[in-house]
């Protein structure tokens, strides 16, 4: 069992909580879309608490990939799934009912700048985040592991 595999901590609440607990409780039947774009749950470890935490994140996809940006709607820091990440790129992510481990990495030079217009065309309103920040907001690379 790794810690992926515990109970996850979820957000304490708010319309994060809400949405990631219809999600979970339906497969994402109800969830999967929201505001017309789809989502995904998202576990990265936290080493401090030694478990996952789970997030739910607008996602678009490149390939066989999953793409999510840490934009935290422009705040001047990156959102805090984003900060344990750079610890630790092994994640859990689930898509609908679909349950898989995938290993991150954060888009860079010309990758990032595909990825950054893709992603605006799935949210518009990554633009506008942008804008509000002086940090360049990452786009976040979920590559699915294939069993070895």
């Amino acid at each position: 069992m790794t810690h992926l595999d515990a109970e996850p901590i979820d957000p304490p609440s708010g319309w994060q909580r809400e949405h990631l607990q219809r999600y979970v409780a339906t497969d994402g039947a109800d969830g999967h879309y929201w505001n017309g774009v789809p989502t995904l749950l998202l576990t990265v470890h936290d080493q401090a608490a030694g478990r996952g935490r789970r997030t739910p994140l607008i996602y678009g996809r490149d390939g066989d990939a999953y793409l999510v940006v840490a934009s935290a709607g422009g705040r001047p820091r990156h959102p805090r799934w984003y900060r344990l990440l750079s610890a630790d790129p092994r994640v859990r992510v689930q898509v609908e009912g679909h349950r898989f481990d995938a290993e991150a990495h954060t888009a860079s030079g010309e990758e990032r700048d595909r990825l950054w217009t893709l992603m605006c065309g799935v949210w518009p309103d990554y633009d506008v985040y942008q804008n509000r920040t002086d940090r360049q907001i990452p786009v976040v690379v979920l590559q699915p592991v294939r069993d070895r």
